[in-house]
């Protein structure tokens, strides 16, 4: 079977029903996404079901070329085809001689989990995370914790549309029952408060839904449920805690039922978000400072790895000073992060995102939003005589955007970052200004991070995992500095008819 030639087909066709399906551009930097389609929609499939199929037989090839044990968990999100995505990639991984431990509907953290749980070094969760209903995707790893990074992606992709797969014997199935329950109990272990605590636990109708509240309610959380029965439509809005119609909503019940926290999750659970109990979202890198603090009374000297969206109190904190924290600033994406973490012996990983990656000895190193949220409210438990707008205030002030997604080819979206980056390089070698400032520093680890003499900072790069752009402006002087950062990088991108509209603007 081979995808060499077959990068797009008409649904209900002989083909169709017949080849592998399977887009280039659906194989991203750490993990894959792939549009599927629902009904009614006219946007033609990136892949279909043979297609997975030739991606599980190819990406049980790569792990005998990696010599990982050929033993894979394998789990899948609450879409309405996502248990069909996962039977169809298990077919392909059987077929490579892999040995598939099937854990049923997951989330990202507990097929993670699952990997120490049954003893198994790879894992495939079908999830298309966040993204709106219709798409799909896997995240892959081979190696517990870590998830795939550029170079595996590489080789997958090279495997499939190369049809270089290859049958071997060896390959089965089993069902495993009991997972969820054993990664809750793991979650919990330990772990009541002992400051009564009222939670909006939020999940947009995904698959947190299944598991957070319960989690929460076993810490002796008051759990207020919002949008957690599972529907594969997301009625309200996607589950996704950068979503500003997410956080207002979240916001909203918070004030009504007068809780100390909201919590929302994104759609595979490995995502948190925080708005506290004045109804102000707290951008998950501010909560990663909130949580470094606690974090280096603790354990002095600790070590912190950020992506580089990233707030830059991290590296100005007097608190985080004071304890002798250290923070590096690294590449944007779950799997960049938790890998550097792991490397360094970081205590903790955070993404501006919500990833949040505990390393032992208070996690296993993988990105899990409820151990994230958990770890917050014992940061609250922690602080009896604080409210956690209280700890919000603590922090020195900053003015912070939204992650912000202009639409964009996947095919363009690296070339206009590249124009854009080239842009800023250049006004700041002629010595050019923006709000009246030099530029001091163009950051170019991860598209383009410009900073200003006030340390007013913008940054521009390419998604790792949908076709868009990530826009993020942050301003220690004044909202009025962070907004006009934003309009240059608006005006920059407006040259560029490619770039869509903004999801959400400031």
């Amino acid at each position: 079977m081979t995808a060499s030639s077959v990068t797009a087909l008409s649904p209900n066709t002989f083909e169709f029903e017949t080849l592998p399906l399977v887009r280039p551009e659906g194989f991203r930097e750490y993990d894959a996404r792939w549009w599927f389609g629902v009904e009614g929609s006219d946007k033609p499939p990136e892949i279909n079901l043979y297609g997975v199929q030739l991606l599980g037989a190819a990406l049980g090839t790569l792990i005998h070329e990696l010599g990982a044990p050929p033993k894979m968990v394998t789990g899948h999100d609450f879409r309405s085809y996502s248990l069909s995505i996962k039977q169809a990639l298990t077919v392909g991984l059987m077929s490579a001689g892999v040995e598939v431990l099937d854990i049923g509907l997951a989330l990202s953290p507990t097929a993670y989990f699952a990997q120490f749980d049954l003893d198994a070094a790879c894992v495939a969760m079908v999830t298309a995370s966040h993204n709106e209903n219709g798409w799909t995707g896997v995240k892959m790893g081979c190696e517990r914790p870590l998830t795939f990074g550029p170079k595996e992606m590489t080789r997958l992709k090279e495997i499939v549309l190369g049809g270089h797969a290859m049958t071997r014997p060896g390959g089965s199935y089993t069902r495993i029952e009991g997972v969820r329950a054993r990664y809750l109990e793991d979650l919990t272990r330990g772990k009541t408060l002992t400051r009564k605590i009222k939670a909006v636990v939020a999940c947009g109708n995904g698959t947190a839904g299944a598991f957070a509240p319960d989690a929460l309610a076993a810490v002796g959380i008051d759990v207020v449920p919002l949008d957690c029965d599972l529907d594969h439509r997301f009625p309200r809005y996607n589950p996704n805690p950068e979503d500003l119609v997410m956080l207002e909503a979240v916001a909203t019940a918070v004030k009504k039922h007068k809780a100390d926290v909201g919590l929302c999750f994104d759609g595979d659970g490995d995502r948190c978000g925080v708005v506290d109990n004045e109804g102000e979202t707290i951008f998950a890198d501010k909560i990663g400072v909130i949580l470094a603090r606690d974090l280096a009374r603790r354990y002095p000297n600790a070590r912190f790895v950020v992506d580089v969206k990233s707030t830059g109190l991290f590296n100005t904190d007097p608190e985080l000073k004071a304890a002798g924290a250290k923070t590096e600033y690294w590449k944007t994406g779950h799997s960049y992060i938790k890998r550097r973490a792991k490397e360094t012996g970081a205590i903790a990983g955070f993404e501006k995102s919500g990833h949040f990656f505990l390393q032992p000895p208070i996690g296993r190193g993988y990105d899990d939003g409820i151990a994230a949220a958990i770890l917050v409210l014992q940061t609250l438990d922690a602080n009896p005589e604080s409210s956690m707008a209280d700890l919000r205030r603590s922090l020195p002030l900053t003015w912070s955007s939204p992650t912000m997604s202009p639409e964009c080819p996947d095919d363009e979206k690296y070339a206009i970052v590249d124009a854009i980056t080239q842009d800023y390089i250049a006004l700041r070698n002629a010595g050019g200004a923006i709000l009246g400032q030099p530029i001091v520093d163009v950051i170019t680890v991860n598209g383009a991070r410009v900073v200003l003499e006030d340390g007013t900072w913008g940054l521009v790069r390419a998604s790792s995992n949908k076709p868009g752009l990530v826009v993020v402006v942050e301003s220690p002087t004044s909202k009025e500095n962070m907004t006009a950062m934003f309009r240059d990088i608006e005006a920059r991108l407006a040259k560029h008819p490619q770039v869509g509209e903004f999801d959400q603007k400031i």
